[in-house]
């Protein structure tokens, strides 16, 4: 079955760095574009970020664009979000997403929290 674990989420201070990473496994991952959303506190979720199977098509929220890069490693099934210049509204939940033909599948999430 479909499964996608986050990890690499935590406590970090305004301006700081973090990288996000998703295993993903019982699918063939090169496929399928993936992509990072996140949900804050109250509101909805949102996309951030999406990459295609192959190729550099990359594409950002607005509101991350300059600071996160989405990249994926084909050969060990992982997805990554690096994320530079965090700011405190950049505090979400974060989750890795596939999306196929008749399923939409997410991870368990990671907590990033940005606050001095």
């Amino acid at each position: 079955q479909v499964q996608l674990v986050e990890s690499g989420g935590g406590l970090v201070q305004p301006g700081g760095s973090l990288r996000l990473s998703c295993a993903a496994s019982g699918f063939t991952f090169s496929r399928y574009a993936m992509s990072w959303y996140r949900q804050a506190p109250g509101l909805e979720r949102e996309l951030v970020a999406t990459v295609p199977s192959a190729g550099s098509t990359t594409r950002y929220a607005d509101s991350v664009r300059g600071r996160f890069a989405i990249s994926r490693d084909n050969a060990k099934n992982i997805l990554y979000l690096q994320m530079n210049s965090l700011k405190s509204e950049d505090t979400a939940v974060y989750y890795c997403n596939v999306r196929m033909l008749y399923s939409n599948y997410w991870g368990q999430g990671t907590q990033v929290t940005v606050s001095s």
